[in-house]
């Protein structure tokens, strides 16, 4: 797990006891705990003043911090690192819970629709925000591409990917073409290009053809229409990870603030702070969370990320997890998370 782990030296039993029953009521409530609160959940023979000086030493320590002048106090990033890392009990899911997540995932649907579904899944299941990093395939051989003509200036380009994928582009052209104009461009290109990485094609179509453009023939020039626009678009088009459920936030106290959300769903939107913190995770091993400033992103301080990786033959594909509060339900995300990871492999690996 990421972060700066706590010595566990530093407390005493009794201190991480209490420490683990503030954060616990805190991420339940959300409001900040009082020594007398403690005292009740406890259910020990300790009184509300020895439970006040436990709680003064935490706060020297920075495990606790005292919001404005409430009389409770609230989990610090130390503190819930703390509590992540050496108090928190995380148990497997239930066999009934698992087999939920593994039937929102249909392994035969295209990746583009599975990635999608995993992270409305998220989502929905962790009542958070679902990212899902799209799978970074070494190579993306084309296998067939088939165009049909929609209007006078569109064109539905049809691209069979790595065996099953299916992308489906719509081509905006000069001029309108006819059937057996699409069906002879398409021809060309499957007896040319079929097996050949996608990512090469057009490079290599337009070096090829570029010093004859003066005296290519008309079906050329159609091949070239459509595969410049073809191309090009599933380079551009293909996103780097899928959001789901960015308005769950709106429902979270902490982050309520119209600033804060505005700030956030930039961030979404612009993705390269996101990206960021998902490629960190690419090569780590299992779950790993992010606690506020941690994430080194300042507008993510708010927030932690809960990540997992998933792989297909131990070719490691991309990352998946979960956005929300510090105040989130780690023993409940966690599981979620990673198996989640293990069921969306599972998905890739049985179409490969």
């Amino acid at each position: 797990m990421s972060g700066d782990q706590v010595p566990n030296t530093e407390l005493n039993e009794r201190s991480r006891y209490l420490l683990r029953m503030l954060v616990e009521r805190y991420i339940r409530d959300g409001q900040p705990v009082g020594s007398r609160t403690l005292a009740r959940d406890a259910g020990s023979d300790l009184s509300p003043a020895t439970i006040r000086n436990v709680m003064a030493d935490l706060e020297d320590l920075g495990y606790l911090k005292a919001p404005h002048t409430s009389a409770g106090r609230i989990p610090t990033v130390r503190g819930y690192r703390f509590f992540v890392d050496s108090l928190l009990q995380v148990k497997p899911l239930p066999n009934v819970e698992v087999e939920a997540l593994r039937r929102h995932l249909v392994p035969h649907q295209g990746t583009g629709s599975l990635v999608q579904a995993v992270s409305d899944m998220l989502s929905g299941v962790t009542q958070l925000v679902g990212v899902v990093m799209v799978p970074r395939r070494q190579s993306s051989t084309l296998r067939h591409v088939e165009f049909l003509p929609l209007t006078e200036s569109r064109v539905l380009a049809i691209l069979v990917i790595n065996e099953q994928e299916v992308q489906n582009r719509i081509i905006h052209t000069k001029r309108p073409y006819t059937p057996a104009e699409l069906q002879q461009a398409a021809n060309y290109l499957n007896a040319q290009f079929a097996g050949k990485d996608i990512h090469q094609v057009r490079t290599s179509l337009l070096r090829e053809m570029s010093s004859a453009r003066d005296a290519m023939n008309a079906l050329m020039q159609t091949v070239i229409d459509m595969a410049n626009q073809t191309f090009q678009t599933e380079n551009a088009d293909r996103e780097d990870y899928v959001l789901a459920g960015q308005t769950n936030l709106m429902d979270v106290n902490e982050l309520a603030d119209i600033g804060t959300l505005r700030d956030l769903f930039e961030a979404f939107s612009r993705k390269q702070d996101i990206l960021h913190l998902l490629d960190q995770c690419l090569h780590a091993q299992g779950v790993q969370i992010f606690i506020g400033s941690e994430a080194g992103c300042e507008v993510l301080e708010s927030c932690s990320i809960v990540t997992a990786p998933y792989s297909v033959e131990d070719k490691l594909l991309g990352v998946l997890g979960v956005i929300g509060p510090t105040r989130m339900a780690y023993d409940r995300v966690i599981p979620v998370v990673e198996m989640t990871a293990k069921l969306l492999a599972s998905a890739l690996n049985s179409r490969d």
